[in-house]
């Protein structure tokens, strides 16, 4: 498949998460998040389909992907069109962007340059970060503050109205909106431990330097389970240090989930067994960021702005 299904479910986990937060302050505008999501999304989707491309002009007989080769062979697949798919995805995102900006000014613009450079830059441009091995902060930071920050901050400017002062707006957001998406950014970055893990080989071809071909599958594995573990925590903390109710527990009603993903990727030898695991992956932190949001909105009203 050109496109991976388990792409919308990690795009949409952290902004559920920044409507949690805003339900939960009363700040929910449902018009201004839709749009932010589709614009993000489109970003995410430009970021996948730059990957193939790159990976399809550079390494034209990598079987990283079979199915694009052979999409590309038996002309289902023609590069000027994935050429034309990157440019609209990027193109329809920034087309989003002037409504956008216009309720929240000078922040939307800098957030929204940030994940366009952060999804094209992924393998695309004179430095793409995946062949750095710097992926996996990149995914933590994005996923876990940036977006629910923006999704969040995004519905605050348009619920106070231009007369608001965006500088004002972000001196009193709540710190809670930079700490409850870390665990939503652990289990992403999860998503991209198992693919490294899967295609280690490909990438030592490719001259990609990932966690996974400098340190070994072992080291990935001891990773995925320090963000799995840091994910299920998470939750305890949030409840006996930040003054939720026992609402906030509720993510681990996805234990089971958790424990068979992690059991596989400790267990599964050959890189094929992974193949489901990454949508698994990607659905758990779907579930995980829909029982958040029920915990957090369920929690009592923070007077934050």
């Amino acid at each position: 498949m050109l496109y991976p299904s388990h792409t919308l479910p990690t795009a949409a986990a952290p902004v559920i998460v920044g409507i949690g937060l805003a339900l939960r302050d009363h700040l929910f505008t449902p018009l201004p998040v839709l749009l932010a999501f589709l614009g993000s999304w489109l970003i995410h989707l430009g970021g996948v389909f730059t990957d193939n491309y790159i990976l399809l002009c550079r390494h034209p007989d990598l079987p990283e992907h079979p199915e694009l080769i052979q999409a590309v062979q038996n002309g289902t697949l023609q590069l000027s069109a994935l050429r034309i798919a990157i440019f609209l995805c990027f193109g329809l995102a920034a087309f989003v962007s002037p409504y956008l900006i216009a309720i929240g000014g000078l922040p939307v613009l800098v957030i929204g340059t940030i994940g366009m450079l952060a999804s094209f830059c992924y393998a695309g441009g004179p430095w793409p970060y995946a062949r750095l091995g710097l992926a996996e902060p990149f995914f933590l930071i994005m996923f876990g503050v940036v977006a629910e920050v923006g999704t969040y901050y995004i519905q605050a400017a348009s619920h106070y109205g231009p007369a608001a002062n965006w500088l004002f707006i972000l001196q009193t957001l709540p710190m809670d909106v930079f700490i409850l998406g870390l665990p939503i950014g652990a289990l992403v970055t999860n998503v991209l431990i198992i693919d490294d893990i899967r295609d280690h080989t490909f990438d030592a071809k490719k001259g990609w330097r990932t966690g996974t071909v400098r340190f070994g599958v072992g080291w990935s594995r001891i990773r995925f389970s320090i963000l799995m573990v840091f994910a299920y925590v998470a939750p305890f903390f949030f409840w006996l240090k930040m003054g939720f109710t026992a609402w906030i527990l509720l993510p681990l009603c996805t234990l089971p989930m958790a424990y068979s993903t992690l059991h596989a990727v400790l267990t599964c030898n050959q890189s094929n067994n992974l193949q489901t695991m990454t949508p698994k992956t990607s659905r758990l932190s779907l579930l995980y960021s829909l029982f958040l949001t029920i915990g957090i909105a369920l929690s009592p009203t923070i007077n934050a702005m």
